[in-house]
């Protein structure tokens, strides 16, 4: 019996181990599907490839020499907002001050801005590309010139109060919608 009681005694000890750890919360794994672009061939002076996950090109605003087209996600609550302007002999650093001014007006709210420079000299566009981290209400901002006759800058904006962490996956699935549509981008005439 003494030696019954010692082994339940040491089977009991030696079963004993860490305490419990909880497991951590899950994070909502957000899967896109792998892009397949499409070419737009606007009224504007300009072509460019949009994924074909966003909503058709149903209009184009035009309001004197301000051109635009939004491309829609719907599935991703979000918008690319293009913006188109000519350039003329002293408006280039105008625009290029503004399209810098607008990234700038996120400072407030963003935790950080990077930008890249883009450049495509075979189709002779060139510009900036700026990724803003944070509650900015802006997660993405461009624009694209000839540095001669054209300008487009765009924008990305979601449907929804900006919180960084819920709309990371898909602003980092749309900023290399982006960069694609950068990189496609060729001017008519």
């Amino acid at each position: 019996m003494k030696y019954v009681s010692l082994v339940a005694l040491a089977l009991l000890i030696c079963s004993c181990g860490d305490d419990p750890i909880p497991k951590p919360k899950a994070f909502l794994r957000l899967e896109y599907p792998n892009p397949v672009y499409e070419k737009v061939n606007s009224p504007l002076p300009f072509t460019f490839e949009k994924n074909k996950i966003a909503a058709p090109i149903d209009s184009i605003k035009i309001a004197g020499d301000l051109k635009g087209i939004d491309v829609k996600y719907p599935s991703l609550k979000a918008t690319i907002y293009l913006t188109y302007k000519s350039v003329t002999e002293d408006n280039l650093e105008s625009l290029l001050r503004d399209a810098q001014n607008l990234t700038q007006k996120h400072t407030i709210k963003a935790d950080e801005i990077s930008s890249v420079v883009f450049e495509n000299k075979d189709a002779n566009v060139f510009g900036m590309l700026y990724d803003i981290g944070g509650d900015a209400a802006s997660q993405s901002q461009f624009y694209a010139t000839d540095s001669t006759r054209h300008f487009l800058s765009g924008s990305l904006y979601f449907y929804a109060k900006p919180n960084y962490d819920s709309i990371y996956p898909a602003a980092e699935y749309l900023k290399k919608d982006i960069r694609h549509l950068m990189e496609s981008i060729r001017w008519k005439n």
